[in-house]
């Protein structure tokens, strides 16, 4: 029986050193903070974690260090996914010896895959390498270009990925979402991945999220889907504007999110270094800008600490 994971799931930073190194000693304290404000756990190395910036030794490395440090009950999602499928096969098989919770991967992204059943197949593979963990799809379009429908990709691959427990769903399309919900009675674990629009989500059904901004400012997000659950919406939505104008400011600082993210990261005591090229990491002035501004939308109280 797949379980549905409710509540926060952080998409981490990758914490880097000065020289650009992999930071692994911040990771602990990095699992503290999102413990204490209330996060259920990581999908680590994904998007957010530039893990196609990252060779696949400190992948590996990040992930054994994320599961070495969780506390009972934190659940460590690995994202396995990369263009090489051998090279997938082999992060899937290291999830599962360092035990991770589940695995995820997103679809090839260069030579991308013509139909579904060819998506289907690749993930059935890399499925296959970690025989015992809970597989999610992680579907990222505006990334990697692989645009098929969610509900058909589930219909296609129950049979064949008999780990299959369900989706990252990154993307727009809530239509698409919603039939999500329903295939196979609601067996599959949809997990909401668009911070900005999580309340329209939690309305279609989403029981659960994984997101950037919880690494920051998971206290909003707590009380959003409080506030949606209790029934007060015009709390809820006031809570999801904050985020929107948050990320929007985000965005817009250096046309790219996570040089800007990491930024913030600092702002709540945890520096995560710099970002890789072909990113460039904000000014100092930039830095002073996004201080300011969410200073401006209120960040102080709902920040993490």
């Amino acid at each position: 029986m797949t379980e549905h994971i409710e509540g926060l799931i952080a998409a981490p930073f990758t914490p880097m050193g000065e020289d650009g190194g992999v930071n692994l000693a911040a990771v602990e304290p990095y699992a503290d903070l999102l413990a204490r404000n209330g996060v259920a756990g990581v999908f680590a190395c994904g998007t957010t974690g530039e893990s196609l910036l990252l060779t696949v030794a400190e992948r590996m490395d990040i992930a054994k260090r994320w599961t070495d440090v969780a506390a009972e009950g934190f659940k460590v999602i690995i994202h396995v996914g990369h263009n090489s499928l051998a090279e997938s096969k082999a992060l899937a098989a290291h999830a599962a010896e360092i035990r991770a919770y589940g695995i995820g991967a997103m679809g090839p992204c260069f030579f991308k895959p013509q139909t579904i059943e060819d998506l289907v197949a690749f993930c059935a593979q890399v499925a296959a390498a970690a025989p015992a963990l809970p597989f999610y799809y992680y579907h990222i379009p505006g990334m990697t270009g692989v645009e098929f429908p969610m509900a058909d990709f589930l219909e296609t691959a129950t049979e064949a990925i008999p780990t299959l427990a369900g989706i990252k769903y990154t993307w727009e399309d809530l239509v698409d979402f919603g039939r999500c919900l329903n295939v196979g009675d609601g067996r599959f674990d949809l997990l909401y991945g668009r911070d900005e629009t999580l309340l329209a989500g939690l309305a279609i059904g989403a029981r659960g999220a994984v997101g950037s901004t919880f690494n920051f400012a998971a206290p909003l997000y707590r009380r959003l889907m409080e506030a949606f659950e209790a029934g007060d919406l015009d709390t809820a939505r006031d809570l999801q504007r904050k985020s929107r104008e948050m990320i929007h400011l985000l965005y817009r600082t250096a046309g790219s999110f996570l040089p800007a993210a990491k930024a913030v990261m600092k702002m709540v005591g945890l520096d995560c270094g710099p970002v890789r090229l072909p990113m460039r990491n904000l000014t100092p002035e930039e830095a002073k800008h996004v201080r300011a501004e969410l200073q401006r939308l209120g960040f102080d109280e709902y920040c993490a600490k």
